[in-house]
């Protein structure tokens, strides 16, 4: 917590800064959001914000990391509350997609288009941005170094590919040989895919009666995929 009252204070208009920008850019959008818009929100001149937040872009940057940050705290307590890899996995997948349609303004954000004219800073964002990803290494890897995670290998991996995977798997500090990395590559990039489609509208308004049965059976053939055994 913030030691002096000046420092709560702060804490306490960024937090207010930080919801009003989240209730704009679920009205107008993240391109459109703007620092004075915001000021009149919060009942201060223009002037005042820019002392916290000096730019759209330091707005934008504060919503990012926000949104990354509840969705990992979503997910993190999610996977804590199952025991077995595949449950975890299962529940780090409903988290993903209760948070995204919940919050679809700000999961567009993170994970839609990029807004025009604006890159994140990666010092700021990466850490935060990572965690889901980091969740997901974090339940296959247990699986496999329990014995729990087992898939045949498939096809072959060019060399440039099992290049990146050895770097990958150092930074990580991983045992999972390649083709469990390459299927988990694979899993996180379709579970975010079957949850971009939702969202974003890109199955049709009258193609699936029940989305959530589908997506169900989306997360249990990933877990197949991924090689997580029932529990």
């Amino acid at each position: 917590m913030p030691a002096t009252p000046r420092e709560r204070a702060r804490e306490q208009t960024l937090q207010d800064i930080t919801r009003i920008g989240r209730e704009q850019l679920a009205v107008v959008g993240a391109a459109a959001l703007s620092l004075r818009a915001v000021a009149r929100d919060l009942g201060v001149v223009s002037s005042a914000v820019y002392r916290y937040v000096k730019s759209r872009d330091e707005l934008l940057t504060l919503l990012v990391v926000d949104g990354y940050n509840e969705l990992g705290d979503e997910v993190d307590a999610a996977v804590a509350s199952a025991q077995h890899p595949r449950q975890q996995f299962l529940a780090l997948g409903r988290a993903v997609r209760a948070w995204a349609l919940r919050e679809p303004a700000r999961y567009g954000l993170l994970f839609g288009s990029p807004v025009p004219g604006y890159d994140a800073p990666g010092e700021q964002t990466t850490t935060p941005g990572t965690r889901v990803i980091y969740a997901l290494v974090r339940i296959f890897d247990g699986a496999y170094r329990s014995g729990l995670l087992d898939a045949d290998a498939s096809a072959p991996l060019d060399a440039g590919l099992a290049a990146d995977l050895d770097r990958i798997r150092a930074e990580l500090v991983l045992t999972t040989p390649d083709h469990l990395l390459a299927r988990g590559v694979l899993v996180w990039s379709s579970l975010f895919g079957a949850v971009n489609f939702e969202v974003f509208g890109q199955y049709g308004a009258d193609t699936f009666t029940d989305p959530a049965a589908l997506f169900e059976h989306h997360l249990a053939v990933l877990a197949d995929t991924a090689g997580l055994p029932p529990s």
